[in-house]
């Protein structure tokens, strides 16, 4: 599973829009997402960087791959392949 080198902040807050992730804020170079799709809160902050480094993208992949309960390779594919 590799993942992309060159998704920016932005196309991933697009790309967790259909797990109910909505951008509640913006500071800086940081966007918060919250989701409420479990009935329980869940916040995000992703950098709003052109291209996120791919250690940061897994932590945040791992992040929501758990709060949706489900394997991190499910996720990918569903998130980037088409």
């Amino acid at each position: 599973m590799k993942l992309p080198r060159d998704l920016s902040g932005h196309e991933l807050a697009k790309l967790l829009r259909r797990y109910g992730h909505e951008v509640t804020r913006q500071s800086g170079s940081h966007i918060r997402l919250t989701s409420n799709l479990h009935g329980m809160k869940h916040h995000v902050t992703i950098p709003a960087h052109d291209a996120i480094k791919v250690g940061t993208l897994a932590g945040i992949l791992s992040e929501i791959a758990s709060y949706l309960e489900l394997d991190r390779t499910t996720l990918h594919k569903e998130l980037f392949e088409k």
